[in-house]
């Protein structure tokens, strides 16, 4: 029991944010995510569009919608949508590391536009499960949904403790590399140094017999 209660801690911890935040109709605005190999992200949002007679934000209707575009830590682009003004993007990484979530209105206008405010909420792992829906699915008691959840947190823990070594194994390749880097270009300055007090010594050794000094 105490190692359930501790997953339970550990796995309350994982990456769950909503804000929202402000951007012209031409603006783009990128969210960058650290998220594990194989693991369900879903992105919730809404879009309002500023009123100057309120001075306020209201819904902005059909009239604009919002184009999201997600990349895995690769560069690769896993997805590239035009959505409506309000939304749910679910998608599952492939590949562990850093993924770009970007979001940007479908307007045409080249310059300026009515500022929008998009409502955000990012939820990765086993809060992007629906257990109310999983429940009445599957038919499960609530002993049976609480076990499915616990289960659920024990292997997005696994998966975070995977992706921790995978980080520590790219570090390491890093330094390792940068180790390198460094060795061989302070070798080679010795090198460099050591040819240029050779050609010194021998140009200076030239030099005295022509002036028959030596």
């Amino acid at each position: 029991m105490n190692f359930l209660g501790l997953c339970v801690v550990l796995a309350s911890l994982s990456p769950s944010f909503a804000l929202y935040f402000h951007i012209g109709e031409t603006e783009r605005k990128c969210f960058i995510e650290e998220i594990p190999a194989d693991t369900t992200v879903v992105v919730n949002y809404k879009v309002e569009v500023y009123d100057p007679r309120s001075n306020g934000f209201m819904p902005s209707g059909s009239e604009i919608g919002m184009h999201v575009e997600v990349k895995d830590g690769d560069g690769k682009l896993i997805l590239s949508r035009v959505y409506s003004h309000e939304g749910r993007i679910s998608f599952t990484s492939q590949s562990p590391g850093e993924h770009v979530i970007c979001l940007y209105s479908n307007t045409t206008k080249w310059i300026g536009g009515t500022q929008l405010r998009v409502h955000l909420d990012i939820q990765v792992g086993e809060h992007a499960i629906d257990y109310a829906n999983v429940a009445q699915r599957e038919k499960l008691t609530e002993l049976q949904l609480r076990m499915r959840q616990l289960l659920d947190q024990v292997q997005q823990i696994a998966k975070e403790q995977n992706y921790q070594r995978f980080r520590e194994e790219k570090f390491r390749d890093t330094s390792e590399s940068t180790n390198r880097g460094v060795f061989w270009w302070s070798l080679s300055q010795l090198v460099i140094l050591v040819t240029m007090g050779i050609w010194q010594m021998r140009h200076l050794k030239s030099f005295f017999e022509a002036k028959k000094l030596v």
